[in-house]
């Protein structure tokens, strides 16, 4: 049964580009511009309109877009939750204006060990993302500490924990490496590295999504049957402010916005797009996180169920559960 039919999250990409080479992803390999405070306001708009409750602002390196402090205060003050994710490189020197305007700060890390931790990424930050926590919290931020978790540091969650997540009090996430495209991830987790995901998954302070685990043990998102609900749930823009469907990382089609989002989502093309989430050939045995999250809160079934503990966990936590949960 759908609950909700309407958009509820935004990737809004402010830019390709990035300061780190991150081995795992490959959209720092992209030419890119910068997206536009005229285009964003007239989105924004729009957003809203469609029914979306939270933008992630992310990229690239979102830190890089040197409006970023006043696209999030505009977006606050549109009552819609931010959430910004970013390796930290320039945290240091946009604290103060960030301060106060996301809702949902995400510090990226790889590893416990700084050596490890910077060769992943391709540039030096570990000993930044530290500073970066000091920086936050004295700020009175609470930053979430992301951790990308392969098949070679799932036992390192340990250290992470102990060392990094439990001194300062911040949520440790969880987020199980997946693959897309041609970008080269290392090898699937295991069932023995997912079942500890799941025991991590219950102890203070980390979040885990069960259903992500779930979705892994069960093969992915099934073509005949599937669970991604991506583009009904998910409105992605690009840098250069075109509407990418069915997702970012499987988009095989993009149309320019015009200054008329909310007509263009509602577009007999756009919606026919719409239709087909989850059942092109590439969508076989898919389990990327950004579009599977939003996809278990919007139809009752065994992966709403599987999710809801760990999501409303997580929102009580930060506070931002009461408008997460509003009412259009």
């Amino acid at each position: 049964m759908r609950l909700i039919s309407h958009p509820i999250l935004c990737n809004y990409y402010l830019t390709y580009r990035c300061n780190a080479t991150c081995s795992f992803c490959d959209i720092w390999e992209k030419p890119s511009p910068y997206i536009t405070l005229e285009n964003f306001r007239e989105n924004l708009r729009d957003l809203k309109k469609l029914g979306v409750k939270v933008i992630d602002f992310t990229g690239g390196e979102p830190l890089l877009h040197s409006n970023l402090d006043v696209l999030l205060e505009e977006t606050k003050k549109a009552g819609l939750l931010t959430t910004v994710t970013t390796n930290t490189l320039l945290y240091p020197k946009y604290a103060e204006r960030l301060k106060g305007k996301i809702d949902m700060l995400h510090f990226s890390l790889d590893s416990p060990d700084e050596e490890e931790h910077n060769k992943s990424r391709g540039v030096k930050c570990f000993d930044k993302l530290l500073y970066s926590i000091q920086l936050a919290k004295q700020l009175g931020e609470r930053p979430d500490i992301l951790f990308t978790v392969f098949e070679q540091n799932v036992d390192k969650i340990e250290r992470v924990w102990k060392e990094i997540s439990q001194p300062n009090n911040l949520v440790l996430i969880l987020n199980p490496v997946f693959n897309y495209n041609q970008v080269e991830t290392g090898d699937n987790l295991s069932e023995t590295s997912l079942k500890k995901l799941l025991w991590w998954g219950k102890q203070k302070n980390v979040y885990l999504n069960e259903a992500f685990i779930s979705l892994r043990l069960n093969g992915g998102n099934h073509i005949e049957n599937p669970v991604c609900k991506a583009a009904s749930t998910t409105i992605v823009i690009s840098p250069e402010n075109k509407l990418v469907l069915p997702c970012y990382h499987l988009g095989t089609k993009d149309f320019e916005i015009k200054a008329n989002l909310f007509d263009l989502y509602y577009s007999k093309e756009v919606q026919e797009i719409v239709a087909l989430e989850g059942k092109l050939k590439e969508c076989e045995g898919c389990v990327i996180n950004c579009y599977m999250q939003p996809s278990f809160s919007v139809e009752i079934n065994k992966y709403f169920w599987k999710a809801l503990p760990s999501t409303l966990k997580y929102n009580y936590i930060k506070g931002t559960w009461k408008r997460l949960f509003q009412r259009k």
